[in-house]
This record gives structure tokens, C-alpha cells and sequence, in this order.
């Protein structure tokens, strides 16, 4: 299923347009590209077993992964009726940082069509990129371990730059790192954070319906939908200035 929630926009000019049929595809990471989400629950819930607690709901869970490590195990000790102090919210994100980078790709896999959409965009001599919130070091383990880190030229993480996504400088930072232009550039991704950062840069964006977002991705009005990775070169060519 793939929808066009904004082709209104596109036809009466509003919507931003590519100017290169070889633009830079920026790409959000987790709940984007690969389901972390097994993972990142498996190791929450390994630090609320060590402290006798009991573990974290994974559908609530998985709403909570766009906001960090340290929120989700905010929500793990509140939900087990143990809340956790500031001091002890930060011992606890480091030792959650430690067991995740040990066990980073153990359940962790790529969506659907993943794999397939980037060998046809490397193909097209498309250049590919990283915008994620996560951290570098972790994302480039995370890459390396699922055998994807060759596909991108470049990955901006949470603390590559002094800025994150919503802000328009993560997005932007990461089209200057592809040596490209705004022009050139669209991002994917699937979430609030995504797509607001997207607008603020003032390039298209597509929303993945099937990653971590609590709420409906329509809700915060991307340019496309997309429901599958087989339909996503498809939408890609709708937004090539002919």
C-alpha cells in the first residue's frame, strides 16, 4: 500500500521539488531502516530484571524508542513501580549503553525490502546517507554488524553535531557531509522528529507507516507515505523535477 497524502501540495507548487534526478537519500535509522526495537526492549528489560523488577510492555515500549535509551528506562522502573532518581537514571543509561553495544544486532534486522531498495539506489549512483538520533559509534556497530555500512557515504548521529533532529542543522549537516544541496536532497524517515526536521530544512520527506512513531505518521502531514520498501523507488521518481 503506498499513499500520497500530499500530492495537492505538489501539484499547486508548495510542496519542495528535487532539482537533480540523482538526489541525496537521507535516511532515519531506527524504526526507519532496520527494527531495532527487539534489542533495545531485550536490554531494558535485562536491567529491570537485575534490579528484581518486572519487564516493560513492548508495545509501549517500542513507541518510546525515538526518545532514547534513557527515557525508555525512565518509563521500564515507573511502570514496575520503582522509579529510578536523576543520579540513578544515569548509571543505569550507561550501563544500558554498555549491554546494547554487546548486543547490538542479535535480534535486530532490517525491514522488509530494505536491503533490495539500497542495492537499487546504489545502482542508480544515488548518494545515501544516515540521519539518526542515535549515536555514531552506535550506529556504525549497528551497520556494520547487519553488513549495511557500505551503502552509505555518510552517517550523522545524535552527537556528531552541537544539533539533533528536530533541528534543521542535523538534516542539513548530513546533505553537506553527501556534498550536496538542500535541492538535491530528501529524507526518510518515521517519525514526528523525522519529519518536522525534514520541513524546517525545507526538503521533501517520506514517512515508513510501520516504524516506532505512538501516533498515525499522516498526522504530521510528510509529503509520502509509504507502507513498503518496494514501493518507495516509485514514490522517489514522483518527486524528480522533469
Amino acid at each position: 500500500m503506498t499513499t500520497l497524502p500530499s500530492l495537492a501540495r505538489k501539484q499547486d507548487k508548495s510542496a519542495p521539488m528535487l532539482s537533480s534526478h540523482k538526489p541525496a537519500i537521507l535516511f532515519d535509522l531506527d524504526g526507519t531502516l532496520v527494527d531495532t526495537a527487539p534489542d533495545l526492549i531485550h536490554t531494558l528489560n535485562h536491567l529491570l530484571a537485575a534490579e528484581n523488577c518486572p519487564p516493560a510492555p513492548e508495545p509501549l515500549m517500542r513507541t518510546m524508542i525515538s526518545l532514547g535509551a534513557r527515557a525508555m528506562i525512565d518509563k521500564g522502573f515507573e511502570l514496575a513501580q520503582n522509579p529510578r532518581s536523576a543520579p540513578q537514571l544515569d548509571e543505569l543509561t550507561k550501563r544500558f549503553i554498555a549491554h546494547y553495544s554487546d548486543h547490538i544486532a542479535v535480534h535486530s534486522q532490517p525491514f522488509p525490502g530494505v536491503i533490495k531498495t539500497l542495492e537499487q539506489l546504489s545502482q542508480r549512483g544515488l548518494p545515501l546517507g544516515i540521519c539518526t538520533n542515535k549515536s555514531e559509534a552506535l550506529s556504525r556497530r549497528l551497520l556494520e554488524s547487519l553488513d549495511m555500512d557500505h551503502y552509505f557515504s555518510a552517517l550523522i548521529g545524535v552527537d556528531t553535531l552541537a544539533v539533533k533532529k528536530p533541528h534543521p542543522g542535523h538534516i542539513l549537516g548530513t546533505i553537506k557531509a553527501l556534498g550536496m544541496s538542500p535541492e538535491q536532497a530528501i529524507m526518510i524517515g518515521d517519525s514526528e522528529t523525522d519529519i518536522k526536521a525534514a520541513q524546517a530544512a525545507n526538503i521533501p520527506v517520506i514517512a515508513v507507516d510501520f516504524g516506532y512513531s505512538p501516533e498515525p505518521v499522516a498526522n504530521f502531514h510528510p509529503d509520502a507515505i509509504v507502507s513498503h520498501y518496494d514501493d518507495l523507488l516509485v514514490i522517489l521518481d514522483s518527486f524528480f523535477v522533469k
